[in-house]
């Protein structure tokens, strides 16, 4: 764990010590503090730049704005309908770039992340967006849960979500820069979801209306129930396991 700048050592060694992580020292990656917030590098002269979740700039924003609103694929996966906004849990948030296009169309999302790591720069990627705005209504909808999502959906308490999404890391063979740039820093620390299929059978005990799978669109199902139909994109597809018709009278 590193300060970039003096200014911000003392915040640098609470997250350390929250963390668990040395400051300073020999390692392949580092969680780095900044005045643009935390980010995730990987170290070396190879080493591609360094990954941090923004919700107010960027590629995120952009989405947000021209993104195509309601009609995205993701949208209809969920259900999201003419006065239909279903309270999805998404259980695995990585930077939760996808919960929060979801909730700047008006979904309440809860997520959860198991990685330590990804999960600060998801709840710093918050807290900056609480001081925007145009952004801090949307971010407002989005709760952060850190565990196992297995464990934490076997064990829900209280009112079940209505959409489960899944996102399991997969071996992707995305060639954009992007892309590329965050599976080579985060594979390393979370690898592939191997276990995927007791996920997606924990998402279909739990939610009451529908689970969604995220894969990319030449992968094989996730091992286990067979999705009732997909939506396919040009890189993308969102396998669909209905369990209740959405409407307006169960938002």
């Amino acid at each position: 764990m590193d300060a970039l700048v003096p200014h911000l050592a003392a915040e640098a060694a609470r997250w350390a010590t929250r963390l668990g992580l040395p400051q300073g020292g020999e390692a392949g990656f580092a969680l780095q503090l900044t005045d643009s917030g935390l980010q995730l590098a990987e170290l070396g002269p190879q080493a591609p730049g360094p990954v941090r979740v923004d919700f107010v700039e960027g590629a995120v924003a952009h989405r947000r704005l021209f993104g195509g609103g309601s009609g995205q694929m993701i949208a209809k996966a969920v259900g999201i309908q003419p006065g239909v906004r279903p309270w999805v849990l998404d259980a695995t948030a990585g930077l939760g770039r996808d919960a929060f296009v979801l909730a700047s169309l008006g979904c309440s999302l809860s997520m959860i992340e198991r990685q330590p790591l990804i999960a600060a720069l998801l709840e710093d990627g918050l807290a900056r967006a609480e001081r925007d705005p145009d952004v801090a209504p949307i971010t407002a909808r989005m709760q952060l849960l850190v565990g196992n999502a297995i464990s934490l959906m076997a064990d829900w308490q209280g009112e079940r979500p209505q959409v489960i999404y899944l996102d399991p890391m997969f071996p992707h063979r995305d060639k954009s820069a992007l892309v590329k740039k965050e599976m080579r820093v985060f594979r390393p620390l979370v690898g592939d979801d191997m276990d995927a299929p007791a996920l997606l059978a924990a998402a279909l005990q739990l939610a009451t209306h529908r689970v969604v799978v995220k894969r990319p669109r030449k992968a094989p199902i996730v091992e286990g129930a067979k999705p009732s139909y997909a939506l396919e994109g040009k890189s993308s597809r969102y396998d669909i396991y209905p369990l209740k018709k959405l409407a307006a009278a169960d938002k």
